[in-house]
């Protein structure tokens, strides 16, 4: 164990001797010449939109959708409250309801895509319906 201890003493001694002098051997290295230039920016080129081009701003979802059917890709809302839903994928808090009579409603609906704030509908037939809140009587998953 001693000659292992004094081994050790005299590489960390040796170590501490080289370490200053190879950081001080650099020292010499000398680079001359002018700095390297400045990089420039690249120049700026606005483009003017051309005239007469009118974007329409996007229609909002009605706060409030009655339906008797709904049959879509895809139903958004935050609220859906149905008798029957059937569903590939269902994305939500899904409460169990006993029945809804749904008053004034607007018919059948065939669309890829129903969003509202609110949904009221007797059936929903759908590959997916996102909602904050599902109130349903009967859930099928397809």
């Amino acid at each position: 164990m001693d000659k292992r201890n004094r081994l050790l003493a005299v590489a960390l001694a040796a170590a501490a001797v080289i370490a200053p002098v190879a950081a001080v051997s650099a020292n010499h290295i000398r680079v001359d010449g002018a700095p390297p230039p400045p990089v420039a920016a690249p120049p700026v080129v606005v483009v003017p939109a051309p005239a007469g081009v009118v974007v329409p701003a996007p229609t909002p979802a009605p706060t409030t959708l009655q339906a008797d059917a709904i049959e879509a890709g895809v139903v958004r809302a935050n609220i859906i409250y149905a008798n029957k839903l059937e569903a590939d994928e269902v994305r939500g808090a899904v409460h169990q309801s006993r029945g809804l009579k749904v008053k004034d409603s607007q018919g059948k609906i065939k669309a890829p895509e129903v969003a509202a704030s609110v949904i009221y509908a007797d059936e929903i037939s759908a590959n997916t319906v996102v909602a904050d809140a599902i109130y349903v009587r009967e859930l099928k998953r397809h």
